[in-house]
């Protein structure tokens, strides 16, 4: 029997079928009706080719007039797309992130040469470009895993495996959630609970100086509330256009989001002959000379310095407010490594703090952005994308507005608001976590701080090369000497003579560092951003390896 007639057959025995038009909407006669039609079209299709089907020649010829049917239709159809490298957003395509730039994607092409058994001088491609804690082997914090499984799986709280002091984190955390479920929508501003938590541990870290939930916002890391904040900030046009001040060297989150918006980057240089200090005269130096062509608005301070690694003492702090006090800049202070301070001389301030205690006068007036993140520190969670900023002095209708901007990507992720929480209300004396927590949390420090030093002391021993000490952070900063032939034949590349120096120290050893000129540096000094994170081991080697390239580069390039 015909497919067709097997499948009318089947059609009109179908359960609940009673007879022509019995079938609701008539689902059995029009099925009929199609399948009788699609029988009668494959016979007439038979017909057709039998009539029709060319001989040999005659079928070449008609593959031939076909194929030249169809170039034609694609003639006809294709055209220029829309979105191409000349139409597309000027503020993007001029928007620079070194430390995913070209090195790096070199790097990802030696791993695939690799995996395909290319033969190379080295086994493996180490990526010391990135402050990626959990990717160069550190271990996650215990407690703030549990909290977060439990979060995420609560029916993990009836198991006896887990602590009570991170159950009752979680189920805390939980009611604060819609639906008592971290896969629902949080308040654009965020967890309400989490937000109160932010501002006790604020409170507590600044010795008493109050801290309003109000003020606290909750975000996908801190680079979400850094370029937020930016982009409220931005207005006017020509030599009214908003100017930032950004430290140089700085992390290239500034520059790029500055591009973004369209804003103008007011440089100012920190002093690397003083261990990267801030200068208040370059400050004013930067801003005066800005003037002239932009309305200099926003002040960016990096402490800890990214990628530099200083930590600014109470003094300097204080002169930064005054300074933006007196020419009344808005102040973003980037204090995402506040628990990396490694050296015994050096103490974290909070600008918040600082403002405080500089009296009314500063404090309540001087507006004030702080950032902090789960990335960093001891806890090294990039990946959960969990941070807050804290803004005072916020004019209350631009308040309304930042939330407006900020319900416009609905809410960070709650998975990393719950990570936040736990970097700011971890175990207490007393609870049953605490004693593995501290124990943890010291170990990370610790490590970190044996490997800064091991960092400075080896480049420091290598002719050529200069790391002013690793105070804080997680990168040393090193200059290094570029002769003038390497500088030639880095003109000849058409690379910057840092950029050419790291091509060659990656394909030569593997190891993928960042180039100085992605950071901004003086004109006529060179460097590059290497993370202290690999295990000590491995650091040991990897700085064994920078030694030995760069001492045959110099040689190479006499």
């Amino acid at each position: 029997m015909h497919r067709f007639a097997v499948l009318a057959k089947q059609t009109a025995a179908s359960p609940g079928c009673k007879g022509p038009g019995s079938c609701r909407n008539g689902r059995r006669d029009v099925a009929l009706r199609c399948i009788a039609s699609l029988v009668e079209g494959k016979r007439h299709q038979q017909r057709f080719t039998q009539r029709t089907r060319p001989g040999r020649e005659g079928l070449v010829r008609w593959n031939s007039a076909a194929e030249a049917s169809a170039v034609k239709i694609n003639e006809k159809t294709s055209r220029e797309k829309i979105l191409t490298l000349e139409s597309m957003n000027p503020q993007v395509k001029a928007v620079e992130y070194a430390v995913r730039g070209p090195i790096v994607l070199k790097a990802g092409e030696i791993e695939k040469e690799l995996r395909k058994g290319i033969k190379k001088p080295f086994t493996e491609v180490i990526k010391a470009n990135i402050g990626d804690a959990h990717a160069m082997g550190q271990q996650p914090i215990t407690f703030l895993r549990q909290v977060v499984a439990l979060c995420t799986y609560p029916n993990l709280l009836d198991s006896p495996s887990f602590p009570e002091d991170s159950k009752k984190r979680a189920r805390r955390i939980l009611q604060g959630c819609g639906g008592n479920s971290l896969g629902s929508y949080s308040a654009s501003q965020g967890v309400n609970c989490i937000r109160e938590d932010v501002a006790a541990y604020i409170e507590r870290r600044d010795g008493g100086v109050p801290a309003d939930p109000d003020n606290i916002y909750l975000t996908t890391g801190a680079s979400d509330g850094i370029a937020t904040i930016l982009k409220i900030l931005v207005s006017g046009g020509g030599k009214s256009r908003t100017g930032v001040m950004i430290p140089i060297p700085q992390y290239p989150l500034y520059s790029a989001a500055i591009s973004e918006l369209d804003a103008i980057q007011v440089n100012y240089y920190l002093d690397e002959e003083n261990c990267w200090a801030l200068d208040v005269n370059e400050l004013r130096r930067s801003l005066n000379e800005a003037k002239a062509y932009c309305n200099p608005k926003v002040l960016c301070i990096i402490n800890p310095g990214n990628p530099t690694g200083q930590v600014q003492s109470r003094k300097c702090i204080e002169d930064v407010i005054h300074f933006a006090w007196e020419e009344q800049l808005f102040l973003l202070a980037d204090e995402v490594y506040q628990d990396n301070i490694y050296s015994e001389e050096c103490q974290f301030h909070s600008f918040k703090k600082v403002l405080y205690e500089m009296g009314p006068e500063y404090y309540s007036n001087v507006e004030l952005a702080s950032f902090h993140s789960t990335s960093k520190g001891y806890m090294g969670e990039c990946g959960y994308r969990g941070g807050y900023m804290e803004v005072i002095n916020l004019h209350p209708e631009i308040k309304g507005q930042l939330v407006k901007l900020l319900s416009v990507r609905l809410c960070p992720p709650v998975s990393g608001q719950a990570a936040m929480d736990i970097v700011v209300n971890p175990p207490v004396p007393g609870e049953e976590s605490y004693a593995q927590f501290i124990k943890e949390k010291e170990s990370v420090l610790n490590n970190l701080a044996q490997k800064a030093k091991l960092t400075e002391d080896m480049f420091n021993k290598v002719p050529g090369i200069h790391c002013n000490p690793l105070q804080g952070a997680m990168y040393a900063f090193p200059r290094i000497f570029i002769p003038s032939k390497a500088i030639e034949a880095a003109k000849a590349h058409e690379m910057a003579p840092d950029l050419f120096y790291c091509m060659k120290l990656l394909e030569e050893t593997g190891i993928c560092v960042v180039p100085g000129s992605g950071f901004g540096q003086r004109e006529g000094s060179y460097h590059f951003r290497m993370t202290i994170l690999p295990p000590v081991e491995k650091l040991k080697i990897v700085l064994e390896k920078v030694k030995d390239f760069h001492i045959q580069f110099l040689e190479e390039y006499a």
